[in-house]
Order: structure tokens, then sequence, then C-alpha cells
């Protein structure tokens, strides 16, 4: 009789249990211990992807886009700290923030431009109004910030220039809405400065998607350390009060988003946030983030300091959002990062009693 390597996987037959011939035979239900039973033969598969490429197509974003995180964090902090500077009647802060929330937006807008290759397709974004696309809430929002921070920036320089701008009648229509504009863009401002971070998090690459709760706070945290340094940088400290203070709450911020978001997401899609490029640049960050929360709280009525101090909040905020986009661009490249944390949430579900969902694996 031949016999093959898998006849030793096969159950023991019933002892004293001869052959039966013919149509005399009598099988056993399922679970008989005559060898009928099914039994799994082949291992499970350890599976990565077809020929290593990757599982997940990279975002088609370059460097500009990253800019653009940053410069929208920029942008919506400073329109925010501009109107707090408006009701307080801090007027030179006042004017620096709005000064550097339209030149943020606007250096933003060139680099989206830039990186969709036509501007009409910026403009196509606008044709319709979709709740449920990032993008397209996205754009509305940064048109709408846009419009308000432009008409305070515009009463700005006309008042720097001596009211020399050709503006006619039009000076007293601008006057009597610049304030409002000023508050319309702060209305919209946190909104800029993190609906970068759901739109990451809506995508499928595996670091941005695995920390898509936690991001937004993050960018909230990043987009204050951004404004209130700029605005330290700019301003004399007689009116820095409220950007030191909001220095302080962004640091702390920061520090608490990073590291719970660190500890809640997956520890394999977590690892291109500690790893190579982008983890330098995230533990730089974190570090000059530190330095210039410190300096801020116990020197930054000097202005040196102060300086020093909101180069250094700048700079973190700019390596934060450059370093998670790094993250989640090398995430998107290695198979690795998609199918190990699916592999644990089906194990996961199978062990809370789901068995028949082995295709939707998602958490």
């Amino acid at each position: 009789m031949t016999t093959s390597e898998y006849d030793s996987l096969r159950p023991p037959e019933s002892a004293g249990r001869g052959r039966r011939s013919g149509r005399h035979r009598r099988r056993t239900g399922p679970g008989g211990a005559d060898g009928s039973r099914e039994m799994p033969m082949v291992p499970e598969v350890e599976f990565t992807s077809y020929y290593g490429r990757p599982v997940v197509k990279p975002a088609p974003w370059g460097p500009e886009i990253a800019g653009y995180l940053f410069l929208g964090g920029v942008a919506g902090g400073s329109g925010l700290l501009a109107a707090g500077a408006q009701l307080t009647g801090q007027e030179t802060l006042r004017r620096n923030c709005r000064l550097a929330a339209i030149t943020a937006v606007g250096l933003g807008a060139v680099a989206l431009v830039h990186d969709l290759g036509r501007p009409e397709r910026f403009l196509n974004m606008l044709r319709t109004f979709k709740l449920t696309s990032p993008m397209s809430v996205g754009s509305w929002i940064l048109s709408a910030f846009s419009a308000g921070a432009g008409v305070a920036a515009a009463a700005e320089v006309d008042r720097m220039t001596g009211e020399r701008l050709p503006l006619g009648p039009l000076r007293r229509v601008l006057r009597a809405v610049e304030g409002p504009a000023g508050l319309e863009a702060a209305a919209f401002a946190p909104l800029l400065a993190v609906y970068t971070a759901v739109l990451l998090g809506d995508t499928s690459t595996p670091t941005w998607n695995a920390a898509h709760e936690e991001l937004p706070f993050v960018f909230a945290s990043s987009a204050s350390l951004a404004a209130s340094g700029l605005a330290m940088v700019t301003t004399p400290v007689a009116e820095t009060a409220p950007a030191r203070r909001l220095a302080v709450l962004g640091v702390i911020g920061d520090l608490l988003a990073t590291r719970i978001m660190h500890r809640r997401m997956d520890p394999v899609a977590a690892e291109p946030l500690h790893e190579g490029r982008a983890g330098q640049m995230l533990r730089l960050s974190e570090a000059l983030a530190v330095a210039g929360g410190i300096g801020t709280l116990l020197g930054g009525r000097r202005r040196g300091v102060a300086v020093a101090s909101g180069l250094a909040l700048v700079a973190a905020s700019a390596l934060t959002r450059f370093g998670i986009f790094e993250a989640g661009i090398h995430s998107a490249k290695d198979p690795r990062y998609t199918i190990e944390p699916q592999k644990r949430r089906l194990a996961a579900r199978r062990a809370a009693g789901a068995t028949d969902d082995s295709i939707t694996t998602a958490g």
C-alpha cells in the first residue's frame, strides 16, 4: 500500500474495526473516528504582499503639501490670536497676527495649487460641497477664512501706508467691515488648523489612519505653537502676553496629545513615527517645544529670550507637521504596516466572537 507523509496527520481508527467493502461500507458522521472528518493540512500562511509591493498606494503628494500642512496651522492659529488681540485692544499684536495669517494662507494656497498642477483644479473643488469629503470641506474652509483674513489684512496695510491705497469711498466700507471680517476669520481658524489632520486620517495610509482620532488634537496644539511663536518674534514683549499664554498651553497640549497618540496607536503602525528621518524630526520637535515653552515661561518678558523661544516654537510646529507627513508616506510604501495591523484587528474580532467576517478587518 502506498503511503504519504500526510497519513501521519490523519486521526487513528477505532481498535478492532475492520474494513468494509462494497455497498456494506458504513460512513460515520462528522467528527467520527474513522478518518473521514476534515482536518487542516496547510499551515496558516505568513502573507506579506504580492512580490513585496505596497498594499496601498502612497498619497501622490510632494513636499509642497507638507508645507501646506504647516502653513495652514500658522494661518489658523494667527487668525485666532488676531481676534483675541482685536477684542482686547492690542493693536500691534492684532496687526502682526493678521498679516501673518494672510501671508501664511496665501503661501499655503500657492503650495496647494502647485501640487495640484493647475489652478482651475482648486476652483473645481468649490463647485460642490460634500460633507463626507474632507478635501471638499477643507476647500470651503480655506476660502471662507481667506476672505475674512484678506479684508482684515487690507485694513491693516491701508493704515500702515498712511491711507495711501487708492480705495476712495471704499475706505469707509473697509473700516466698517474690518472688525466683523476679523471675527469671521477667527470662526474658521480652528477648522483651518485641524482639517488637514482629518484629511490625512481619512486616507488608507496606515500610520495616518491609525492616528485619525488623536491627529486633530496634535495639529491644534501644533498650530498654537506656530502662531504664538511667530507673534513673539514679531511683536514687542509689552503686547505678547496672550501669545505667551497660548505658547505654554500649546506646549502642554502638544506633549499630551503626542503621547496619547503614540500609546493608542497600533505599535506597528506607529513605528514610522519613531524611526528614520520622521522619527528624528519628531524627537527634535519635542525637544524644541519643551525648550521654547520653558524659555517663554521663565524669560518671555525679555526680548531676546522671547525671540529665541518663539523661533523654537515655530520650528517645533514645522517639524511636527513634516515628520507626520514623512511617516505616513513611508508607512504606505512598506506592506508590513498594512498587513500586520489588519491581522491583529482580525484576531481581536475573532477573540471577541466574530468568526464570520474574515474579509472585514477594519477596527
